[in-house]
């Protein structure tokens, strides 16, 4: 009975431990307090950079390959710039000439590719010691070379892995930035990628981040849907059908 009757303050302070949302936040009259004000202000200005930020690709390229320990495929989509590449989606979904050009086809189990998205911040921070994580419960596969896409979307993945040969394209993607999230990286994941797949054929990990899912996580979780995946040969909604192999031994 007493927790009905608890004291909103009480009540707002354990919510806020279990969320960064704004939630319970605390008045001034009829208006929010002033640090509750500037908080949203400085939240919203940093996602705002998120989204404009541009992606530090020959340094992020150094990096990868001193990882994988072989060259980066360096990537670009037919949006020329960030201004374009917001305006025009349907440019961020496929490669310009030059890097359509440039794909070697081979035979692969697999093509991780990493693009920018909406947020670059997220991809700067979080791909390295996510892929030093994934990479080796990924022994036993023929990876083909890492792409790295400038001005990409998550369906750009589909005519990478496509021209490339392989079975399996994953997409490493910083997400559109929330107000508590900036710096969200993605995983999506399809299967005999191809132009013109859905994001019904994909399955996707989330919330990839210091405040969410840990790298040691999202790899194992990655892990395990690509293993279910190469097993079914399909992803998507499909795949989601039998949730209990996440959770099996």
């Amino acid at each position: 009975m007493s927790e009905i009757f608890e004291r909103p303050a009480a009540l707002g302070a354990r919510l806020r431990v279990l969320t960064p949302a704004r939630v319970a936040l605390g008045r001034t009259g009829v208006s929010q307090q002033t640090t509750d004000l500037l908080d949203f202000q400085r939240a919203h200005a940093l996602a705002r950079d998120a989204v404009h930020a541009r992606l530090e690709a020959a340094s992020l390229a150094a990096e990868l390959a001193a990882i994988t320990g072989q060259p980066v495929l360096r990537l670009h989509s037919a949006a020329k710039d960030r201004a374009t590449y917001l305006q025009r989606p349907d440019l961020g979904r496929r490669l310009d000439e030059a890097s359509r050009a440039s794909v070697v086809r081979g035979q692969w189990d697999l093509s991780l590719i990493v693009a920018d998205g909406l947020s670059a911040i997220a991809v700067e921070r979080h791909v390295s010691p996510f892929l030093q994580q994934l990479l080796p419960q990924l022994a036993d596969w023929r990876l083909a070379p890492l792409a790295l896409v400038e001005q990409g979307r998550v369906a750009i993945g589909d005519e990478i892995g496509s021209a490339l040969g392989a079975e399996l394209a994953v997409v490493l993607i910083g997400e559109r930035p929330g107000l508590s999230s900036p710096d969200s990286l993605g995983a999506y994941i399809t299967w005999n990628p191809a132009p013109g797949r859905t994001d019904a054929e994909r399955n996707c990990i989330s919330n990839i981040r210091a405040g969410g899912l840990t790298y040691i996580q999202a790899a194992a979780q990655l892990n395990l849907y690509l293993n279910e995946a190469h097993r079914r040969q399909l992803t998507g909604i499909a795949l989601k059908e039998r949730p209990h192999w996440l959770n099996e031994g």
